[in-house]
C-alpha cells in the first residue's frame, strides 16, 4: 500500500504533508549513530574499496545507454538485443551479490520509505528525537545503495518492546534521491501488476 504523505512524520503529532509517495518495503537497512553530521564520511559502512568500480560500473552504464539511443536509430534488432545482454548481465549481478549475502538476516527488515524519509524498527532506547544518523540502504530486486544522513522526529514505542523509528533525510546526494524514486515507482508499477 502506499500514500502520498511524507513516512516519517507521525499523524498524531505533526502536521500531515503530502511531498513524497511512500511504499511498505523489505529492505537492507545499516544504521549507525552520528555525534554529527560531519562524522559522516564514505568509509563508514567499511566499502570504500568498491566505490571506483561503482564508479566505472555506472560510466560503462550510461556509456551504454548513450551508444543505445544512437543505435536504436539505425537497426531495432540490433538494439533489443543489446538491451537484452545488457539485462541479463544486470541480473547476473544481482544473483552474484545476494549469493555473496553482504548483509545479515537481521539488517533486513520492513520499512517504511520516501524519497524524504524512512521509518524503521529499533530498539526502544536506541533512538531519541533528534538523534542524527546515517543510513545505507540496500533496495531490492536492483540492490542500489543509497545512503543519507537522518534525523530521527520520533521514536514509538510497541508492546513488543521495540519502537517505531521515524526519520527525515537531512542530507542525501542527488542520485541517491532519484534511486530512491525510481525504486517507489518500480515498487508501485509491481504492485499494480499483481492485482
Amino acid at each position: 500500500m502506499h500514500t502520498r504523505d511524507a513516512p516519517s512524520e507521525p499523524a498524531d503529532n505533526l502536521p500531515e504533508r503530502r511531498e513524497f509517495f511512500r511504499i511498505e518495503d523489505r529492505i537492507g537497512l545499516e544504521v549507525r549513530k552520528l555525534s554529527s553530521p560531519e562524522e559522516f564520511d564514505d568509509n563508514l559502512f567499511g566499502d570504500d574499496h568498491l566505490e571506483s568500480l561503482k564508479a566505472d560500473f555506472r560510466r560503462l552504464d550510461q556509456d551504454i545507454k548513450s551508444q543505445l539511443a544512437s543505435l536504436s536509430d539505425q537497426d531495432r534488432l540490433l538494439t533489443g538485443l543489446v538491451k537484452s545482454l545488457n539485462g541479463k548481465l544486470d541480473t547476473l549481478a544481482r544473483i552474484m551479490a545476494f549469493q555473496q549475502n553482504p548483509l545479515q538476516p537481521d539488517e533486513w527488515q520492513h520499512v517504511t520509505l520516501s524519497e524524504g524519509g524512512l521509518a524503521f524498527s529499533g530498539r526502544r532506547h536506541a533512538w531519541h528525537t533528534g538523534d542524527q544518523i546515517a543510513v545505507r540502504m540496500t533496495l531490492p530486486p536492483e540492490l542500489f545503495q543509497p545512503r543519507a544522513i537522518a534525523e530521527v522526529l520520533d521514536v514509538q514505542p510497541s508492546e513488543t518492546g521495540r519502537a517505531r523509528v521515524h526519520t527525515r533525510f537531512i542530507k542525501i546526494q542527488d542520485s541517491d534521491r532519484q534511486q530512491i524514486a525510481r525504486h517507489v515507482m518500480r515498487w508501485q508499477i509491481r504492485q499494480r501488476q499483481k492485482e
